[in-house]
């Protein structure tokens, strides 16, 4: 499965952003699907799943700031990133698998793209 994040960007601390995630195919509707983070040299971490019930799980660090949505007629997932800090400076991705595990899903299906850069600035 092709996955392609997008709606990145620059922002001061205390904004919010919006990013959105299409994948390819045709089973996007039942799996389970979840955003991930990285800072270069650190391994990627889960931020927050939702499965094909629409029931969701967040990361602590997000948890209360962060809003993961999805829109299976468009085969789109969506990461609503409220109150962002500097410290959420990071390569946003997405990836999709049979259900959730906390904030990550439970085998990952699809490639990983390029993601998609996030800047705060204090």
């Amino acid at each position: 499965v092709q996955l392609q994040a997008s709606g990145g960007g620059s922002v001061q601390a205390g904004e919010s952003l919006r990013l959105s995630c299409t994948a390819s195919g045709s089973t996007f509707g039942r799996l389970a699907v979840a955003w991930y983070r990285q800072a270069p040299g650190e391994q990627r971490k889960s931020v927050a799943c939702i499965n094909f019930r629409g029931t969701t799980n967040y990361a602590h660090s997000v948890k209360g700031r962060f809003t993961i949505s999805r829109d299976n007629a468009k085969n789109t997932m969506y990461l609503l990133m409220n109150s962002l800090k500097p410290e959420d400076t990071d390569i946003y991705f997405c990836n999709l698998g049979p259900s959730c595990v906390g904030s990550d899903v439970s085998r990952r299906l699809g490639s990983w793209g390029q993601g998609t850069q996030v800047t705060v600035s204090s």
